[in-house]
């Protein structure tokens, strides 16, 4: 049997080998246009930006290497300009000497791949606007950034490809725009998902014009001015059209090979075209999308190479392997985030008319516990039947595993339920009990369940006058940003505050992910309330997307290598030997804004600190602090999932450190009043006081009556007390540990199960949190009527708390313009 290959590369490459391994007697000739036959042209970008530095690493296999392991005729420099069906020969023209001659076949598998789409704009043939699809075009790029030292580049489209260009090019040293005619990047994520990329590309200094048409290329003394529509212009000395690929379906057209609607070359099940003699594989053909059951082309080189071996097995074994189609599972390297998806965009599902509901989760990329997890984020499109059409992942680790876990239920046509039925390896440095995979099927099971309504980020703007919208976050969170007209009802505090909640309105609930939400909203509709919506993908999403999505990149700022300190005589000067680095990696809001504060304060002014930090809400919250310390945000730097950044501090205005010296201003002081010793409570006091206290507030809590309790020492003195005091003591919580909970206590089980979970969840406990507190400047007092009464001596309370009656209450109070009673 006589086989002809057209094209190499992934299919062509890959089809010539597996036939040789089934059939040691076929004669197999392969023609390659370029002088290529097999390499790695995903890893083209990555030799431009130098992460593979020898460019042979990116071959394969040569054409001798074929002919000597393989017995596999391989003629580069030579094209097929036609092929005759009817007699079985392709005519080939070999570019080294200009002779064209003919060669028959048996059987022939095209193997043309796409060429690249190249709009008729004006200057577009300038020289240095160029195409990356093979090593000739990545030779000529990194020859103008190495050879012609050009310093900046525009890229125009931003895929997949054309971002990893964007990341190479910033490594190799260029100043990188891109120019995107859509609203956002990677078209193959949603929208949501697309502006945490945004978010990041801004981060790394990279400019982004997004909606942006370009209506002409000029040249300019040796540079390209790139005019768009809305009458910007950008200046570069190269550009790199990422616009996207056609297939290259001529010699197919001229054989009479059936071609489809999207311009692929139309194959069956086998890779058999519509001529029973000639296969095809690769960027040139149309497939089965499995989830919508219509063709699609899928430019990658996974499909390529699955298509090339079911094609060659075909041809030798006769037509008994099937391909099943692809559901377009891709993965990108943006700088330190990784973007993948799998299955339909919800763009697809509505242009085809299906149904779906969509949900987006928020995690760590492993056990929060364990050191360095990092942010992570799944949305999931699905059918109201629970069928799994689509999936994202966006993350800093661990992305590509979550994403082949997604794209293999979608692709056996499986179910949310199944995502929570995946039993992946598990183990604290690599996931959770619970993986996120497993959580995204959760989520989706609540809301086909009717457990939980949901409402999305472009919900939330367009709500009805009547709606209300409750923050369930901390007060601290709250202010550091939050919807408008949303009212602040943290989580632990919704019980107790029902009565502010009207029962004939609709409730949009949201907190920082959508955990605390959904909590939330089980708590309402168990106490009868229906029309209550929790949304998706929280704060977190709601932020992200609704943030100019453009034009991001700004000055990187300085370098903080050294602190100045304030010499004797009044001079500052560089102590290169202080240096104040703080790791809060791991920490979730507000833990990384109370250490950012608490190593704030022991700072002169004009020193800095440098803060690391995994929360990637962190940014946002780092600047509304800023503002109301008035400290100096000297850079922030996103590098490997981790926040880096450097502040300054400037004289105080907010600052607590002063307190024993003057009376702050009302707007500065809080005073909360603790009467409660349940344990549940005591949390709400602590956690909202150190939110108060991390956003330079002066807080003072007074304990009275049952909430001395909180406040009393684990390792008391032994007092003389009378038969009262006794009593008291006996009936009430001897300390914070023995605390009882105001809801679900069952004698005592419910706050050992609430410190069980805290502890899980890596949630500092009540005495820690008190403990951070009084080392942040909060005053405690105590009530003294109260321990009069009670019996309580000052020697059982801890240390350092102040004794006070109503007086001393009043005169804090007096100074606060916050007054809470817990």
């Amino acid at each position: 049997m006589k086989i002809i290959i057209i094209g190499g590369v992934a299919g062509g490459a890959t089809a010539a080998a597996r036939l040789r391994r089934l059939d040691e007697e076929a004669e197999i000739i392969l023609f390659e246009k370029d002088e290529y036959v097999s390499y790695a042209n995903c890893g083209l970008p990555y030799h431009i930006g130098g992460t593979i530095e020898n460019r042979d690493e990116l071959f394969l296999q040569t054409p001798e290497g074929f002919r000597s392991r393989f017995c596999i005729d391989v003629r580069i420099k030579s094209e097929v300009i036609a092929i005759d069906s009817a007699q079985k020969t392709v005519t080939v023209k070999d570019l080294k000497t200009g002779t064209i001659y003919k060669e028959g076949y048996d059987k022939l598998i095209l193997s043309t791949g796409a060429k690249p789409v190249k709009p008729a704009i004006s200057g577009i043939e300038n020289e240095n606007i160029f195409s990356l699809r093979n090593v000739p075009d990545m030779d000529r790029i990194k020859y103008a950034i190495t050879g012609k030292k050009a310093a900046s580049a525009v890229i125009v489209g931003a895929g997949f490809i054309g971002l990893e260009m964007a990341e190479n090019l910033k490594e190799a040293g260029l100043s990188v725009s891109v120019v995107e005619q859509a609203d956002q990047v990677m078209g193959m994520v949603d929208y949501p998902m697309a502006a945490m990329v945004h978010q990041y590309l801004r981060s790394q200094k990279i400019d982004l014009f997004l909606k942006e048409n370009i209506i002409a290329f000029e040249s300019d003394n040796g540079h390209i001015n790139v005019r768009l529509a809305s009458q910007k212009s950008i200046t570069a000395d190269i550009v790199i059209l990422s616009i996207g690929v056609t297939p290259e379906n001529g010699l197919a057209k001229g054989a009479g090979l059936e071609i489809g609607r999207l311009g692929g070359i139309v194959v069956n099940d086998y890779m058999q075209t519509s001529d029973t003699d000639i296969y095809a594989v690769g960027d040139a053909v149309e497939v089965k999308n499995p989830v919508t059951g219509k063709p699609t082309i899928i430019p990658l080189a996974g499909p390529a190479n699955k298509q090339a071996r079911i094609a060659a097995d075909n041809i030798i074994t006769g037509n008994r392997r099937v391909y099943k189609g692809t559901i377009g599972t891709s993965v990108a390297k943006v700088f330190d985030m990784t973007v993948a998806s799998a299955g339909a965009s919800e763009r697809l599902l509505s242009r085809e008319g299906i149904k779906y509901i969509t949900s987006i989760s928020h995690a760590g990329s492993h056990a929060g516990y364990y050191p360095g997890a990092l942010p992570l984020s799944v949305k999931i499109n699905f059918a109201p039947d629970g069928k799994l059409l689509g999936a994202q992942v966006v993350g800093f680790d661990g992305v590509d595993k979550r994403i082949d876990l997604l794209a293999q239920v979608i692709r056996n046509g499986g179910s949310v339920y199944d995502l929570q039925e995946i039993e992946h390896a598990y183990a604290p440095p690599f996931s959770s009990a619970k993986d996120p995979v497993n959580m995204a099927g959760f989520i989706a099971e609540n809301i086909l369940t009717g457990r939980v309504k949901i409402v999305h980020w472009n919900d939330m703007d367009n709500a009805k006058a009547d709606t209300v919208i409750i923050d369930v976050r901390t007060k601290e969170e709250f202010e550091f940003g939050h919807i408008d007209k949303a009212v602040n009802i943290p989580l632990d505090e919704l019980r107790n505050r029902l009565s502010e909640v009207p029962t004939d309105k609709p409730i949009y609930i949201y907190c920082a992910v959508g955990l605390r939400g959904y909590t939330a909203s089980r708590i309402l509709l168990q106490h009868g309330y229906t029309a209550v919506y929790n949304l998706s993908g929280g704060y977190k999403t709601y932020s992200c997307v609704l943030q100019d999505q453009r034009n991001g990149a700004g000055s990187a700022g300085n370098e903080c290598d050294f602190f100045p300190v304030i010499r004797d005589d009044g001079e500052i000067r560089m102590d290169p030997e202080k240096k104040v680095i703080v790791d809060a990696c791991g920490l979730q809001c507000p833990g990384p804004i109370r250490e950012l504060k608490k190593h704030y304060d022991t700072l002169l002014p004009g020193q800095r600190l440098t803060i690391k930090v995994t929360d990637q809400a962190f940014g946002q919250d780092l600047n509304a602090w800023c503002n109301m310390m008035g400290a100096t945000l000297i850079d922030i730097d996103h590098s490997g999932g981790v926040i880096t950044a450097t502040v300054e501090k400037t004289e105080a205005k907010n600052s607590s450190a002063s307190v024993s010296n003057h009376l702050m201003k009302s707007s500065d002081t809080k005073t909360l009043i603790v009467f409660s010793d349940d344990l549940d409570k005591a949390l709400a006091t602590f956690v909202i006081a150190n939110g108060m206290l991390a956003s330079g507030k002066k807080v003072s809590i007074f304990f009275t009556f049952w909430g001395l309790s909180v406040i009393k020492k684990q390792h008391k003195p032994a007092v003389k007390k009378d038969f009262i005091s006794r009593m008291f003591g006996m009936m009430l919580p001897s300390h914070s540990r023995k605390l009882g909970l105001s809801k679900i206590n069952m004698i005592g089980v419910g706050g050992k199960m609430m410190r069980y979970v805290m502890k899980n969840k890596h949630i500092d406990s009540l005495e820690e949190l008190m403990q951070q507190a009084i080392d942040a400047g909060a005053e405690l007092i105590a009530c003294s009527m109260s321990m009069d009464v009670m019996g309580i001596r000052k020697e059982e309370l801890a240390d350092g708390v102040t004794i006070g009656g109503v007086a001393t209450y009043l005169e804090r109070a007096e100074q606060s313009n916050i007054n809470l009673f817990i």
